[in-house]
């Protein structure tokens, strides 16, 4: 299987030259590792000491890395750390502002085994830390020849991965090589133990971390806050067309608040439809004036979303009706009760289902549900307990990434 595997890599790597050219996207992905072994090697000339290394595969398990990041760094703050990334919306926008805890950040190569070899050469980590899913076998391989300590963090396990399949016993070699996992839940470490994997421990989800720390201090928008004033607020964050088709009619009948939507495609063609379909008056934050006063406010930009929910009575997370629910903990951090849509497969996103078991968070399937839950959120008490009931669970998932860190730490101590 392992020569299966490689001939695969190996066919895919020589494909992908001519899909570029008519792909822009694969382009874009292939360019961004032309220099990758340049950089890295001028990285450790400047570097030579082993350096921590955390990979995530993109920008949603780097959000899930950073608390452990920051961990790393304060009782370590000079040893060097690396991040790399496989996907381009991982890698282009943390490299356009400075990352605090990162020394470096690369493209992870493709998992040809001479590649995989060259780049665990030039990089010589002291310790490797993988978010979630994003593991390769010939990386991996070349890690453990080295005796390099590898750990798993954030892992969500289920039966159907890849790792239980019909191929589940190679792909399962990933896991088995694995130092220490940790887990967001119990039911993933029984699932590992039922397949004779027992260095695991349920680590909890890091993104509680951070998401309480950004609620600590979010960033200070004072023009929104002028325009807000007393109104009510919803915001709407990483809208897709199947949410905005069913929030458009509510928005319609809710003049009294102030709507803030943060689309997930930034081109102006979907809001430039939506503003068209809606009764209230709108704008694109980029054009807007603190003097004008619309009701809808369109966020046309990258980098504000997860601060805007400290402005939210209620938040509305889009992506469940499409390629899947985006970061429901992002406005529960606030303490703001959060709507979305049904999930399609619950076992990817535990977090939905356990928001509703806790009472602050509820799934839509059509706009009766939205009208009904909306309206009872409009009942103070019900709204208070909702908020009262995500602050109470923010804060009992507090403590993931000291408690990884810790036992990362213990686990390689001579």
């Amino acid at each position: 299987m392992k020569g299966i595997y490689g001939a695969v890599i190996w066919l895919v790597s020589g494909i992908l030259p001519l899909g570029a050219v008519f792909s822009p996207k694969l382009k874009h992905f292939l360019q961004g590792r032309e220099a990758l072994f340049s950089n890295l090697k001028k990285f450790k000339a400047k570097n030579p000491t082993r350096v921590t290394w955390v990979h995530a595969a993109s920008l949603g398990e780097y959000e899930m890395a950073k608390p452990i990041l920051a961990e790393i760094k304060q009782i370590e703050p000079k040893q060097p750390v690396v991040v790399s990334f496989f996907s381009p919306s991982g890698y282009d926008p943390s490299m356009k502002k400075n990352q605090p805890g990162v020394d470096f950040i690369t493209y992870l190569p493709l998992d040809r085994q001479k590649w995989a070899n060259d780049f665990v050469n030039i990089l010589d980590p002291g310790l490797a830390i993988f978010i979630k899913y994003d593991l390769w076998f010939f990386h991996l391989e070349a890690l453990k020849k080295r005796s390099i300590p590898c750990f798993l963090t954030s892992a969500n396990f289920r039966k159907g991965q890849v790792y239980f399949g019909s191929f589940g016993g190679f792909f399962r070699k990933n896991l088995e090589v694995m130092d220490w996992i940790f887990t967001q839940n119990e039911e993933s470490v029984d699932l590992l133990n039922q397949y004779l994997i027992h260095q695991a421990s349920r680590g909890g989800d890091t993104r509680f971390d951070r998401v309480a720390a950004h609620a600590a201090q979010p960033k200070s928008f004072p023009d929104l806050a002028a325009w807000i004033g007393v109104k009510p607020v919803v915001v709407v964050g990483s809208a897709w067309e199947e949410d905005m088709n069913l929030l458009i009619p509510l928005m319609n009948q809710r003049p009294d608040y102030r709507w803030i939507v943060a689309p997930h495609d930034l081109s102006p063609e979907p809001m430039d439809r939506w503003a068209k379909q809606l009764m209230l008056k709108s704008a694109k934050y980029s054009q807007w004036s603190p003097h004008q006063a619309p009701q809808v406010l369109f966020i046309d930009n990258i980098g504000m979303l997860s601060s805007l929910y400290q402005f939210a009575r209620i938040a509305y997370v889009g992506g469940a009706f499409g390629k899947g629910l985006h970061n429901i903990l992002e406005p529960l951090g606030f303490g703001v009760p959060v709507l979305f849509g049904k999930v399609k497969k619950a076992s990817k996103f535990p977090e939905a289902e356990e928001s509703e078991k806790q009472g602050c968070g509820f799934s839509v399937t059509g706009p009766e549900d939205l009208r009904e839950i909306f309206q009872r959120l409009q009942v103070s008490d019900f709204h208070q307990k909702a908020q009262d009931a995500a602050q109470s669970w923010v804060a009992s998932n507090q403590g993931a990434a000291k408690k990884i860190v810790s036992k990362i730490k213990e686990l390689i101590q001579p």
